[in-house]
């Protein structure tokens, strides 16, 4: 089995995380947005912004993603560590990648001094839910959103 090496996304990447990032978003069905991909591109790079990216390569080929934000928490006086998004190419399902980018998010939330990861998942994601499952535990809330019309 080839190795998989984790590590944070470079401006060279941009290629082959375009395909991730598209695959990401077509599994949850969400429209591909140009102005929001740059926007987040240009955010990797921003050292003012909270936003990360670590990438998992196998044989110089990108075959998974994430993305990672620190924030603030009323409940804790550091940031915590929102995992946004998770993402493994469909070849390399099942070879530890998912699993090895969550715990490189780990080593970073640490690194950071931040106490807590979390992360959400369709219900549907069955086989996200597996791995989670044995990672991390299921804090219980039940997310509610509210989409807010901002352009008028």
């Amino acid at each position: 089995m080839p190795e998989i090496i984790i590590r944070p996304v470079e401006p060279g990447d941009l290629d082959q995380w375009l395909l991730l990032w598209q695959g990401y978003l077509e599994f949850y069905k969400q429209p591909f947005d140009r102005t929001v991909t740059e926007t987040t591109w240009a955010r990797f790079f921003d050292p003012s912004e909270p936003v990360h990216a670590l990438v998992a390569e196998s044989e110089n080929q990108l075959v998974g993603v994430t993305h990672y934000i620190f924030h603030r928490n009323t409940w804790m006086v550091n940031p915590v560590c929102y995992l946004q998004d998770l993402f493994t190419a469909p070849q390399a399902r099942g070879r530890g990648v998912g699993r090895k980018l969550i715990e490189a998010v780990y080593e970073a939330a640490k690194a950071a001094g931040s106490p807590r990861v979390y992360w959400l998942t369709r219900e549907t994601n069955a086989q996200a839910i597996a791995l989670y499952a044995k990672i991390a535990e299921r804090s219980g809330f039940i997310q509610f959103r509210k989409a807010i019309d901002i352009a008028k």
